[in-house]
């Protein structure tokens, strides 16, 4: 039909992202950028930079926004999607505020934002949104036209982010010695918050202990788990698992550490793990380091075999995701009847962030919610 591939009302796809250090010279002013407001001296930003030094001082986010750009820009030109994509990170270069200002300056007037988080949180959400508000109140004082913002429902349910890592998954489970194959357990694996952040990520009455946030993982984790199933015959035992914990440690977060865990399989007698990084969009410095090096490492003083699967990335299936809830939600704004695509028993997760959603550790204003000061 004409009318598949129509975008309107948006003009403008922005991605939105957490932003890394690109050289040694940049690691200790980017951590500055994710701390700032806390107090936190610079020589512990030092210390803690020692995981970028590792690897040359440099995130590889940056990079793997820039291949899912090509793969975005790739897709929406094979099916005839005439949309343009800008980028902005949070915490480094190109910077949110600047990207806004350019997409103005093109004269784009109405904004779908695509975060590089698929699950609801306050980091994983509000604070995205807590970030726009604060880029458009840059732009009004600077007397700017300000863009409407809207932003893509979490799609950690979409078939398009769910089979890549199922198949990653396979992958793993493939490369591990035969004779402990099949008796392998997975450990999906996510950023732990404090339990309190997890709660208010939606009701527990609602969604249970660790709220919306927790659920959603738990949903994901039985998918690829059932997926991994139905292609080989093996129900592998799993469990929900966490890491990259910061913070006082007298606040409770989310448990057990993946470290942790592999202790605990190991005592148990499990013959093999394997890592599925199910709350990361793409390898990161967090997967790098708590996963490929950390956790591998203790893997390694415990004798236990260990694969790590593969995150999303630029995966072609992801990127035509992003098109197919571009498109939805495209037609949701121009009135039309629209069958959201998500698999599992949570269904479609909401378009506009209820007021309250997620709430702030302190009042703040959000954009691209119910809540908006800039609808």
């Amino acid at each position: 039909m004409p009318d598949a591939l129509d975008a309107t009302p948006y003009d403008a796809l922005l991605l939105l992202s957490f932003g890394g250090p690109e050289g040694p010279d940049d690691v200790v002013p980017f951590l500055e950028n994710v701390t700032r407001g806390r107090g936190i001296p610079k020589e512990r930003l030092k210390e803690v930079g020692q995981h970028y030094f590792l690897f040359g001082g440099a995130s590889p986010i940056n990079d793997q926004n820039r291949a899912l750009l090509d793969a975005l820009h790739k897709d929406f030109a094979e099916h005839g999607l005439d949309l343009p994509v800008y980028w902005g990170n949070r915490n480094w270069a190109p910077y949110l505020t600047d990207t806004l200002r350019e997409l103005v300056a093109d004269g784009r007037r109405r904004v779908l934002v695509l975060t590089t988080s698929a699950y609801a949180s306050y980091s994983g959400c509000r604070q995205y949104r807590e970030n726009l508000a604060d880029a458009l109140a840059t732009l009004r004082a600077e007397g700017l036209e300000l863009p409407k913002i809207d932003k893509l429902r979490h799609y950690f349910n979409h078939p398009g982010f769910v089979e890549p890592m199922a198949d990653g998954v396979l992958r793993s489970l493939a490369d591990l010695p035969e004779d402990v194959r099949d008796g392998a357990h997975i450990a999906f694996s996510t950023h732990s918050i404090p339990t309190a952040a997890a709660d208010t990520s939606g009701p527990v009455e609602t969604h249970g202990e660790g709220g919306a946030y927790v659920e959603q993982h738990l949903d994901v984790a039985q998918l690829i788990a059932d997926a991994v199933r139905e292609r080989t015959g093996v129900d592998h035992p799993w469990r929900l698992v966490y890491q990259s914990r910061s913070g006082a440690p007298h606040i409770p977060w989310l448990e057990p550490d993946i470290c942790d865990h592999l202790e605990e399989r190991h005592a148990a007698g499990a013959p093999a793990v394997v890592m599925a990084p199910i709350g990361f969009v793409s390898d990161h410095m967090e997967v790098l380091y708590d996963l490929d090096t950390e956790a591998t490492a203790k893997a390694g003083e415990l004798g236990l075999p260990v694969r790590r699967s593969a995150t999303v990335g630029a995966d072609p299936r992801f990127a035509a995701a992003i098109r197919e809830l571009i498109l939805e939600r495209a037609a949701v704004e121009r009135g039309q009847e629209v069958t959201p695509c998500a698999l599992g028993a949570l269904g479609a997760s909401h378009n506009l962030c209820p007021v309250g959603c997620c709430p702030a550790r302190a009042p703040h204003p959000a954009a691209a919610g119910a809540d908006s000061p800039y609808a």
